[in-house]
């Protein structure tokens, strides 16, 4: 956990990638919290929730339908500021008709959902998935909050390095980042003939390896400037 949050402090620097970072925070969650998996959901300019962030494409592809059809616990965190929660969600199909059956489906009965707020500021909301039923132990609730808290702060400062250009342009970065992210990992997918998690975990290495941001080793993949062989 002090390791974690090590990593996080000496990652806030100027020229951080918020969208690497986010991924490092919900595999983190998933290190350390009772959970199977974990998402970050962010808010474009226009109030629009994104899926930026997942501990894997499972997670991912499940806040993309969530999105899609405007129906979760994630909204619902996200619209009233506030955590929302579900310890069996075969008992959730009149609260949230359509992401139930979905999150079922993909091996999921329990939620925990926490805005990503400061002050009176929601900018998205942290997912937190389980396959057996139950909730959150007290412990695991407060570090969840904590790692939530430090998403938002995370964000909210790149946003203020980037407020020379406009109020809302961290976050916007952030979600074009991920766009150009998962275009990349469909290419290194389809290229090395690989799963999507693996793709991720092969772009993440490589940024890595190769003191690079995450979103600018994407946008090489992208515009082909950039070719991963293995």
């Amino acid at each position: 956990m002090v390791e974690t949050f090590v990593y996080l402090a000496d990652s806030l620097v100027d020229d951080f990638d918020v969208i690497d970072l986010l991924h490092f925070l919900s595999q983190a969650c998933v290190r350390l919290i009772d959970i199977d998996e974990a998402a970050v959901m962010f808010a474009s300019p226009t109030g629009h929730l994104q899926a930026v962030a997942s501990s894997s494409e499972r997670s991912r592809l499940l806040e993309l339908f969530e999105v899609q059809n405007h129906d979760g616990p994630c909204l619902d965190s996200y619209r009233g500021g506030r955590i929302v929660t579900s310890v069996d969600l075969q008992r959730e199909h009149g609260r949230w008709p359509t992401f139930v059956p979905h999150a079922l489906d993909a091996g999921f009965h329990a939620v925990h959902s926490i805005p990503l707020r400061i002050r009176d500021e929601t900018i998205g909301a942290l997912n937190l998935f389980r396959e057996p039923t139950g909730a959150l132990n007290n412990d695991d609730q407060r570090l969840a909050r904590a790692l939530a808290d430090v998403a938002t702060v995370s964000v909210l400062q790149q946003r203020d390095i980037q407020s020379q250009h406009a109020a809302a342009t961290g976050l916007q970065l952030a979600l074009t980042s991920r766009i150009r992210i998962e275009q990349a990992k469909g290419i290194i997918a389809e290229r090395l003939v690989i799963s999507i998690d693996d793709a991720f975990e092969v772009l993440r290495s490589y940024a890595r390896n190769n003191r690079l941001g995450l979103s600018a080793v994407a946008g090489g993949v992208v515009n082909h400037t950039i070719r991963i062989t293995n």
